[in-house]
């Protein structure tokens, strides 16, 4: 094959740097023109964060190392038949080989390191050698879909903090205090007025805090402390949902917040995270008080050890405040960005008193928010309209919302809940604006509901009421595709929290049971080393193969976990499986047992 005519766009209207409808792409089957529909919204430059560098979220979150990979890929993308499947290494096309039309059309791996090498510098070394790759999670496996993804799970997240930690389920006049607006973080201040409440959200950089206002992702912007001072008693009094971005160190907001608690016994915050890329603290991922965002980005290059010792300085401090006000009476979550396990390495006051490895001071919003959802088989399922018209993703919504609630009139008070926010969620997303780039929709539903969605949209292409296929994918963050230690699986407590045997598993058997693509990660979200996670793709295109391949690969992608989950002794788990098993006489799970004798052990070892 030759290859010295690489990927051209055909029509001026494929010049464009984004996503455009799957039947203007070049290519030889639907699969492949999908993968390339959504190559080009991960790099489309109102998606991503660094574009010009391929870079979709996250400060390193790649899709490709380099533009001659990406130029290759199109290539191959363009020429590939349903007999061939793309192999990528870490951003590099090994080519297309041979393969079955049920097959996957691409294999992608990023990251894939020995463990004893798995290490943050040895990380550096590959990716300048350019022998290795951090994809993210949704950057290199072609599945980002914008904020939007996330601003569905922060306002889940937000929701239930409010349950648990406030005991409401009304928001309005409380105060959510956070930190970051870039790629991911940036859904913060739109989940925060969803949910009701006043969300301040602290960014040191100008240009994204300024690209989510002019978005309207953020409805105020200051660079004063007593503005938001001002601004969060006003908001807090009148119970009126307000995001504002506070453009300056979040170490100076939380300062601030325990000074006005000192002086005047007001504790303006009930609700607290962080969302800066602390995966990549000496990288840009984390700026420190001391220093202006020039100042930073100018020392880090000069002196790279100094900055490092001025970051754990910051976390320290950063910490000292956040601890003062949590023991006033502010509930604080670590958002699984690994701002807990860097401010412990860095000597900050964060130890929980005999916990665990993965358990700290403050709880990862998967212990204690997310991490039931997931038990119950709940997580992100997200879709794309390949026409590229936001009239089928009305019709994809409609259709979402109607299974829903079908679904929801016969299930248990366990999940109601559940069911009702992803209704009310579907019902008013087209209300808050929240598609960017390439016309996309998330919601949070069970292996029942993500198989029942994907059968209603494949029907609908079928019969024309979707003009064009759908691909539906998800985020990493669920059930069953991410082994991570400190976040998706902080609540595996039976010692497998550090195995990666379900992400690997969820990978190999979505790929032979009818994903239209899989990839499998090393590194994020928590970063390089502390994570593996696995992800797909699949097409529908209304055929009666893409329902069987969607409801065989979706009933594999959440059991795989929730069968996990139950094995390490979550009740949520166990009794979902089960329910699952009473309605799939194929299905067999290895079941736990409780011990009924806690002393059981010690007999067996006397005798």
């Amino acid at each position: 094959m030759c290859h010295t005519l690489l990927f051209e766009p055909q029509t001026s209207q494929l010049k464009r740097n984004a996503a455009y409808p799957i039947d203007q792409y070049p290519s030889r089957t639907r699969q492949a023109a999908a993968m390339m529909l959504m190559i080009m919204n991960n790099l489309d430059p109102s998606v991503a964060q660094f574009p010009q560098e391929l870079v979709t979220y996250g400060g390193n979150g790649q899709v490709f190392s380099n533009w001659a990979q990406f130029r290759l890929v199109m290539q191959y993308l363009s020429e590939m038949t349903e007999e061939q499947t793309l192999v990528m290494y870490s951003g590099h096309p090994m080519g297309l080989f041979p393969s079955l039309p049920s097959s996957p059309r691409a294999i992608i791996t990023n990251g894939m390191v020995v463990p004893n090498y798995s290490s943050r510098e040895q990380y550096e070394k590959m990716f300048a050698l350019g022998v290795s790759m951090y994809g993210q999670m949704t950057a290199g496996s072609y599945c980002y879909i914008g904020p939007q993804g996330i601003v569905h799970g922060t306002l889940l997240t937000v929701l239930n903090a409010g349950r648990r930690y406030l005991g409401t389920d009304d928001l309005r006049g409380r105060v959510f205090v956070t930190s970051g607006l870039g790629g991911m973080s940036g859904a913060q201040a739109k989940a925060a007025v969803i949910a009701g409440c006043v969300g301040v959200i602290a960014e040191v950089d100008e240009a994204p805090l300024r690209k989510r206002h002019e978005q309207g992702w953020v409805m105020e912007v200051t660079s004063s402390l007593e503005q938001c001072i001002k601004r969060i008693r006003e908001a807090k009094s009148t119970k009126t949902p307000l995001s504002l971005g506070y453009h300056g160190n979040v170490v100076d907001l939380w300062e601030r917040l325990l000074q006005e608690f000192e002086k005047t016994g007001d504790l303006l915050v009930d609700l607290g995270s962080d969302q800066t890329s602390l995966h990549n603290p000496f990288n840009g991922g984390y700026y420190p008080v001391p220093l202006s965002f020039r100042q930073a980005n100018q020392l880090m290059s000069t002196d790279p050890n100094r900055f490092r010792t001025t970051v754990q300085e910051s976390l320290r401090r950063h910490i000292k405040a956040i601890n003062k006000l949590s023991d006033a009476g502010m509930f604080f979550w670590d958002y699984g960005n690994a701002f807990l396990l860097e401010a412990q390495r860095a000597g900050a006051e964060v130890t929980k008193p005999g916990g665990g490895v993965t358990e700290f001071r403050y709880p990862s919003y998967v212990q204690h928010i997310m991490g039931d959802i997931f038990s119950l088989g709940f997580g992100p399922f997200r879709w794309v309209c390949t026409s590229c018209d936001p009239k089928d993703l009305a019709v994809t919504d409609d259709l979402a919302a109607k299974v829903l609630e079908e679904i929801a009139a016969g299930v248990s008070d366990g999940i109601k809940q559940q069911y009702s926010d992803n209704i009310r969620w579907i019902k008013e997303a087209g209300k808050h604006k929240m598609v960017v780039g390439s016309q996309a929709r998330i919601l949070y539903s069970d292996q029942k509901g993500r198989i029942c969605i994907a059968l209603a949209m494949n029907q609908a292409v079928a019969d024309g009421r979707v003009s064009a296929p759908v691909v539906i994918s998800r985020d990493h963050h669920d059930v069953s595709g991410t082994d991570s230690p400190f976040r998706e699986t902080s609540n595996v407590y039976d010692g497998s929290a550090f195995c990666a045997d379900m992400a690997v598993q969820n990978v190999v058997g979505d790929a032979f049971r009818g994903a239209t693509w899989v990839a499998l990660h090393n590194g994020g979200g928590v970063g390089w080393g502390e994570v593996i996670n696995g992800g797909f793709g699949l097409l529908l295109d209304g055929s009666d193969e893409a329902a069987k391949r969607a409801s065989l690969m979706l009933s594999w992608d959440v059991s795989n976990g929730v069968a996990r989950r139950c094995w390490s002794g979550n009740r949520n788990a166990y009794e979902t499986i089960q329910r699952t098993m009473e309605e799939n006489r194929q299905l067999y799970v290895t079941m736990p047992y409780p011990v009924q004798d806690e002393n059981v052990l010690d007999c067996a070892l006397k005798s």
